[in-house]
């Protein structure tokens, strides 16, 4: 079985290690963690055969089943979830306190998969609604894709992990995982987790690869579909590379939050905090915009500054009082410093924050930042808020929309019908309403709009693009 300190990748249900290595750094203290093995062409080409032989051996495997699989491997989870949490601190540079959070959230990911795994999803046709039909009998149902291959990035190595691999087992596939190179251990004990499960071989396999082998590895005709969760100019690359297979694409955003004029500050301030600066903003939908009407504006923006600098809390990662421990690197560390001083010589003005310490960078608030400055329009993955006001509800809707991204917004309002312009006219995948963006659960559909994406993630969303819908039909014309 596999030991972290020796980490070895998972290939058709056995530990496999390669004559290259690479090095997994804590982000925290720059220490070396581990050397992983660097799978090459000939590794990925035995875990693609791999997981179609299992998909042909399982695609028909009963529902109860997939579901009992599903349900071991959530238990195995729980049974290991204090080592996930410190091994994804220690990779990651995650929180603690969010670290257990996220490992949570992936048990709970796997028991939604278990349970949607026993719901065949169909529909009975109605044939007859034409004189054509008369006499045909029909209905549909779902089939798996095949293999699954599953690209995922540093941020969630566990959760976001689960939304591919959970909700593709669910359905049927099999799965060719390649981690982030940031965050492989994690993914490597997920698959020790899965072995302990007893998930038939060959089911979940574990691949590391540079990123030159990405686009042959995905050519292989036998990856029925690419997911990935990532940079846009990444996903766009890995889309182009398709080939007419199924493709759903995460890609990010600068999420915006509405702060109206009637909101309640005294519950939106702290979602707004967290949201924006807990675990360095690392997140897709980490709050990267604040909108708020005239005459809240200055009331918000002095509570807020307060609220950061009394509550927010930088530093080391394995305290669980922290919000705020190291971005993944020093290199993202140094280009948040550009970006930052960038807005600020385009007229920005900083309220807070702004300072860097080796990869840890402090909570920071900007206002008065351009609309077309890199951190009002680009996702920056960073902790770093800007505030800006406005006079009108349509003025503020018009300015969550003038993004190329469009993934989640939140807007803090009592007026009913407002919310449901908001939610009308706002073009993203979720709209919250007196949340902010960054909140999910796991079981809802996830994805965006524009440039955040296509496709949607949630077990059962995940699941219906996973699979193909198949009708069958029956002529009884001649035993009526």
């Amino acid at each position: 079985m596999m030991q972290t300190a020796e980490p070895l990748l998972y290939v058709d249900g056995r530990w496999v290690g390669s004559d290259a290595v690479f090095s997994v750094l804590n982000p925290a203290t720059g220490h070396e963690l581990a050397r992983v093995p660097l799978g090459d062409a000939t590794l990925l080409e035995t875990a693609n055969r791999a997981a179609h032989s299992a998909f042909c051996k399982h695609r028909h495997t009963e529902s109860w089943q997939r579901s009992d699989w599903l349900r071991a491997l959530a238990a195995a989870l729980e049974e290991r979830a204090e080592r996930f949490a410190v091994l994804i601190t220690a990779e990651a540079g995650k929180p603690i306190s969010l670290a257990r959070l996220e490992v949570a959230r992936a048990v709970a990911t796997f028991t939604f998969a278990a349970e949607e795994a026993r719901r065949q999803q169909g529909s009975l046709l109605d044939l007859d609604a034409l004189p054509s039909g008369t006499g045909h009998f029909g209905f549909s149902r779902r089939f798996p894709l095949g293999v699954v291959a599953a690209l995922t990035p540093f941020n969630f190595p566990l959760n976001l992990v689960a939304h591919k691999v959970a909700p593709a087992l669910a359905a049927g596939n099999s799965v060719v995982l390649k981690p982030s190179p940031h965050t492989p251990l994690t993914a490597l004990l997920l698959a020790e987790a899965a072995e302990a499960a007893d998930l038939p071989r060959g089911l979940l396999n574990v691949v590391t690869c540079s990123n030159a082998q990405v686009v042959p590895w995905l050519a292989d005709a036998r990856l029925r579909m690419i997911s990935f969760t990532g940079s846009g100019p990444v996903g766009r690359a890995l889309h182009a590379h398709a080939a007419g297979r199924r493709c759903t694409l995460e890609l990010g955003g600068n999420a915006a939050v509405i702060v109206h004029a009637d909101a309640q500050l005294e519950e939106a301030i702290p979602l707004i905090a967290r949201g924006a600066f807990a675990y360095s903003g690392q997140s897709c939908i980490s709050v990267q915009r604040v909108l708020v009407q005239e005459s809240r504006y200055a009331e918000l923006r002095e509570r807020l500054l307060s609220y950061t600098r009394e509550h927010i809390r930088l530093g080391d990662p394995t305290d669980s009082e922290v919000l705020l421990g190291p971005m993944i690197s020093t290199e993202a560390a140094l280009r948040t410093e550009t970006a930052v001083a960038q807005a600020l010589v385009q007229g920005a003005r900083l309220l807070a924050g702004g300072e860097r310490r080796d990869a840890f960078f402090s909570p920071t608030l900007l206002e008065g930042a351009l609309p077309s400055a890199q951190v009002m329009c680009e996702e920056l993955f960073a902790p770093i808020l800007c505030l800006a006001s406005y006079r009108t509800f349509d003025a503020a809707l018009a300015m969550v929309n003038d993004s190329a991204y469009g993934l989640q917004a939140g807007v803090f309002t009592q007026d009913f019908p407002l919310a449901w312009k908001a939610f009308r006219q706002l073009e993203t995948g979720a709209v919250l309403i007196n949340q902010v963006p960054t909140w999910r659960a796991d079981n809802m559909p996830y994805g965006g709009v524009k440039g955040s994406g296509l496709g949607r993630e949630g077990v059962r969303s995940a699941m219906d693009d996973m699979t193909e819908p198949r009708s069958w039909i029956w002529n009884g014309a001649d035993s009526r």
